[in-house]
């Protein structure tokens, strides 16, 4: 039995109350009336284009969507729901006069993704989930009640009166289902609200055609034919709207649509139009003075009426024709029909006949279709007197403005804004659901459901072999290459697949891909979703693993170059295996293979420093491969490394548990001293109560054991390590011996990427040292030329640079690299080193002398690692905020941020504890504290001296002074602002130290 995955709406209606029916009736008689309620109820449901599907004791089920998809099949579901009241009423007055019986209804209506067959074979047509709560919602319903279910009410909503329902606990179902109560149809809704009173965005040139074609029909007097031609939601209903609002005041206006199923449906747009024009009565007096007018309204009447009798083709085209030139005698007329894709081909005759024959009378016909009408009147665009309008999507600039409209009723993001134009690719309609389905809280990456029902009733229409042939290129990728489609397609011919691919281009389902010969893409994304949506799992395993296969037979000897997309591939092979159960020795093999080629591929995001690829591919490869993996023992450190940069430091404890732990466990010596040097760095920033001795411990006892084992690498980590505990400590030379030997180390073992980290770690080092500013800026843009490929390197050094310009008094470069390094930071994803680094580029704000400046930065810094759980860092950075609230004239919030300072730092944290006494004597001081404030300030000062980070000794001599000047006591206070003075000099901060020249001159 062929199968599929597609959206249908399960509709289930039983005979509420049967019981006393049973008790009362013979058997026989209740065979005949539950038949007859069989078959009133089917007469109703398979006239909505449902398919019956089975009865159920008293209950009769039908599917919408099976054979054939539709756009609309909820809505004619809904439809078909609410007759069905009406058909039992009609069923119910026979039974009372015949029976003294009446017979309740109640309805359960659901919608979502099922596993659809032919029905051969006597098996069911469709299994899933929503058949299940279809079921359970006809058993909840009152008597007389239709309830819905989500799937369906988000389908229905704009064309249905709906009342909630009580959530619902359900047989069958962990949670409760959410229902509503259908209270009535709206006559005419469409299924979706269309914003057609919103400004039209673009189509500028679109609307002149229009307006030309208007004016030559009234110049003329003639009728003008314009078909406007667009895929769905490209917006051609606003077009015509713009225009028939804007010819009101000058032209009569009238409009009809025409409708994809229903009896008498042919002329339903000349019913509405008739209809509009005027009642029976008006028609008659409209043509009352004309020629032949009784004959005219007895034929136009007779194929909109009742009975709809409308005579010989040839003599109601004339009577239509002569209607319009009536109307139109007095003003213009502008007619609109719409979805002439669904019209009867003898209604196309009509529209052809009155563009051509129509005279002395202003008329513009404004037709409206999907491209599906070329392919059945393929010479429609090409008739004389129609004209073609072909709507293209919108540009960039255009989506854009559409956005800011939609925005003023769903407020939306930056990432909202960009997921959605990505995804919507120009179309207004595609732009506008997937807005409100963000605004309600839906899933980012999924197809807004009504989107997904006309993508789907589209592809559905398409012949079994194309939609073969598009379903393989569905899983090749948006873009993909002729050959990876051939492959996956050993059941038809080479020369089939090349002519379906290009039926499919021909449908403007598929383009070319300039540029190769035999690639090709999908128009766009959310039909290559609709198409890979429909593949049962069970193939899409076997296309995704055959396509990973020839994937890496077409790229060998270019290894690493696809890890990332092969592994995909197979990875989607495993993951629909093991949906479907039971997982086998292969499914096992597939993770395998997908794992190895994902870790690869996340170590090569990590080296690049592409973070948030690293983190995404490597927990991939980790929860694929096998938990004795050698692989997956080495991908667990590197993960949490990875995490940590990106801020997620809760998982990255985790995960570096697990590694040390595994690693253990393996008896990978080397691995498990890495491991736990990884975890010390982890626990330098969130663990700050860690202390130096520990650092110095753990690496001192790892280097002679890495020594024994000739791990370079383990050996660069450990000296690294080894340096934290200066930086700590305020020992910046010391740091820079430590890392000169671990960079000595990550060169003997040839990792480009540790040599890059630690080069940046060696600038920050020249930066707070003792290293005069012209001597580390000159070695700095040394390090800089050195990593010219590595990204987040360069934006390290960039920071660095910035404090160091500032510190000469080049504000103006210095915001300028400041700034190249924030933007680096936030392209990487790298949250962390982003936020950390706000303490250089708030430095230079302080150095220039906006301290408002500074404190926005470190406020943003402190807050971006208080969402991370980070702590070492923050603590370090409160302090500094401290000292530039202090600057700012803000003493409670200095004071606050200090005892935050003070609260998260360690004993062993000298520069931390230093800043936080500096800042918080400051604003003692200058709050009436002296005593307090001098005691801080001069322990301060204490602390730095014991370091060689030659700012801090200077600012917190500066802290001093000011505090002493506070009290009167200006001589000490300004002997110690000279000495802050000279350790400038010596440093080469010039724009510190005259600064306080000039405050000594001022005094």
């Amino acid at each position: 039995m062929a199968v599929s995955r597609r959206t249908v709406t399960v509709l289930f209606a039983d005979v509420a109350d049967s019981t006393p029916l049973g008790e009362r009736l013979d058997p026989e008689t209740l065979r005949q009336v539950m038949s007859r309620w069989f078959d009133r109820m089917s007469e109703v449901l398979e006239r909505h284009g449902g398919t019956v599907e089975k009865f159920i004791g008293d209950a009769v089920m039908a599917v919408f969507g099976i054979p054939d998809l539709h756009e609309d099949d909820a809505l004619r579901a809904v439809r078909a729901a609410a007759e069905l009241r009406g058909a039992l009423a009609g069923l119910n007055d026979e039974l009372a006069r015949e029976l003294d019986v009446h017979i309740g209804i109640r309805v359960g209506v659901n919608s979502g993704e099922v596993v659809a067959g032919d029905g051969t074979g006597g098996q069911m047509l469709v299994t899933g989930d929503p058949v299940n709560v279809a079921k359970r919602l006809e058993e909840a319903a009152r008597t007389g009640e239709i309830l819905l279910g989500e799937g369906t009410r988000r389908l229905v909503e704009n064309a249905a009166l709906l009342e909630p329902r009580d959530e619902l606990t359900v047989k069958g179902k962990s949670g409760p289902v959410l229902a509503w109560n259908l209270l009535g149809v709206i006559e005419g809704a469409p299924a979706y609200a269309r914003r057609l009173d919103a400004p039209l965005v673009g189509r500028a040139d679109e609307l002149l055609v229009l307006y030309e074609a208007f004016a030559e029909a009234v110049a003329e007097r003639t009728c003008r034919l314009v078909t406007v031609v667009g895929p769905a939601g490209i917006g051609k209903s606003r077009l015509a709207t713009e225009l028939v609002h804007s010819v009101r005041g000058r032209a009569r206006t009238v409009s009809g649509r025409c409708l994809p199923y229903g009896e008498g449906i042919t002329f339903w747009p000349l019913v509405q139009i008739v209809g509009a024009l005027g009642s029976d009565t008006g028609i008659r007096e409209l043509l009352a003075d004309t020629d032949d007018g009784e004959l005219v309204a007895e034929r136009v009447l007779g194929a909109v009426g009742p009975t709809q009798t409308a005579g010989p083709s040839g003599e109601l085209f004339w009577a239509v024709r002569r209607l319009l030139e009536e109307v139109a005698r007095e003003q213009p007329l502008v007619v609109v029909v719409e979805d002439i894709h669904w019209a009867a081909p003898t209604l196309l005759d009509l529209l052809e006949y009155l563009a051509g024959w129509t005279h002395d009378a202003a008329v513009l016909l404004l037709c409206l279709s999907r491209p599906d009408l070329l392919e059945e009147r393929q010479g429609w665009l090409t008739t004389p007197n129609i004209t073609g309008i072909v709507l293209a999507p919108l540009t960039d600039e255009e989506a854009d403005a559409l956005l800011d409209e939609i925005g003023q009723e769903w407020p939306l993001d930056a990432e909202a804004r960009a997921r959605i134009k990505e995804a919507a690719e120009g179309n207004p309609l595609y732009v506008e659901q997937m807005a409100a389905m963000l605004a309600e809280g839906g899933p980012a990456d999924s197809i807004p459901p009504s989107i997904h029902a006309l993508l789907a009733a589209r592809l559905d229409r398409l012949p079994a072999d194309e939609r073969a042939v598009l379903e393989r290129a569905a899983v090749a990728g948006k873009e993909f290459v002729r050959s990876a489609v051939l492959r996956l397609s050993d059941d038809i011919e080479r020369e089939d697949v090349d002519a379906r691919l290009l039926s499919l281009a021909r449908k403007d389902l598929l383009a070319a891909n300039p540029g190769r010969e035999d690639a090709y893409r999908f128009r766009h994304a959310l039909i290559r979703d609709a198409a890979y949506a429909g593949i049962p799992k069970e193939l899409r395993a076997q296309l995704h693993e055959g396509f990973a296969d020839w994937a890496m037979r077409t790229t060998a000897g270019r290894a690493g170059e696809l890890d990332e997309i092969v592994g995909y591939h197979y990875e989607q092979a495993f993951r629909y295996r093991e949906e479907l159960g039971p997982l086998d020795e292969r499914a096992r093999k597939l993770a395998d293979r997908s794992g190895e080629l994902l870790g690869q591929a996340g170590e090569r995001a990590f080296t690049r420093h592409d973070m948030p690829a690293a983190v995404n591919l490597l927990a991939r490869a980790i929860t694929l491969l096998r938990d004795e993996s050698a692989i997956r023992l080495q991908a667990l450190p590197q993960l949490g490394s990875a995490l940590m940069k990106t801020g997620d430091f809760t998982r990255a404890d985790k995960v570096l548990g697990e590694a040390l732990a595994g690693a253990a466990a393996a008896g990978d010596k080397k691995l498990e001293l890495r491991t736990l040097i990884e975890r010390e760095f982890f626990r330098t920033f969130t663990n700050p109560e860690s202390s130096t001795e520990e650092i110095v411990r753990i690496a001192e006892m790892a280097i002679p054991l890495l020594e024994e084992l000739h791990d370079e690498l383990g050996l660069a980590k450990a000296w690294w390590l080894r340096s934290e505990a200066d930086v700590i400590a305020g020992r910046w030379a010391a740091r820079a011996e430590a890392l000169e030997r671990a960079l000595e180390h990550a060169k003997r073992a040839s990792d480009a990427r540790e040599i890059s980290t630690i080069i940046a770690l060696l600038a920050q080092a020249l930066e707070y040292g003792p290293t005069p500013v012209p001597e580390a800026i000159r070695r700095c843009e040394e390090l800089r030329a050195s990593v010219r490929e590595d990204a987040e390197v360069r934006a390290a050094i960039a920071s660095t640079l910035a404090g160091l310009q500032a510190m000469q008094g080049n504000f103006d470069e210095a915001r300028v690299l400041a700034e190249e390094g924030r933007v680096v930071y936030e392209e990487l994803g790298l949250r962390y080193m982003r936020a950390a680094r706000s303490i250089a580029s708030g430095s230079v704000e302080l150095l220039a002398g906006d301290p408002a400046a500074a404190v926005r930065e470190l406020r943003w810094g402190y807050d971006e690692l208080e969402k991370m759980g980070e702590r070492g860092t923050r603590s370090t950075l409160a302090a500094f905020l401290a000292q530039a609230l202090v600057a700012d004239g803000r003493y409670d919030d200095a004071i606050e941020f200090s005892n935050i300072s003070q609260e998260m730092a360690t004993e062993a944290d000298v520069v931390t504890q230093a800043v936080w006494r500096s800042a918080r004597g400051a604003a003692l001081a200058e709050t009436g504290d002296l005593s307090e404030g001098e005691r801080l300030a001069r322990e301060a000062v204490t602390l730095a001296n014991g370091t060689d980070f030659v700012d801090l000794q200077a600012g917190t001599l500066i802290g001093l002074a000011g505090v002493l000047a506070s009290g009167g006591r200006t001589e000490e206070s300004t002997a110690l602002a000279e000495q802050a003075r000279v350790i400038y000099e010596r440093k080469g901060n010039i724009a510190a130290a005259e600064r306080l020249s000039e405050g000594a001159r001022a005094r």
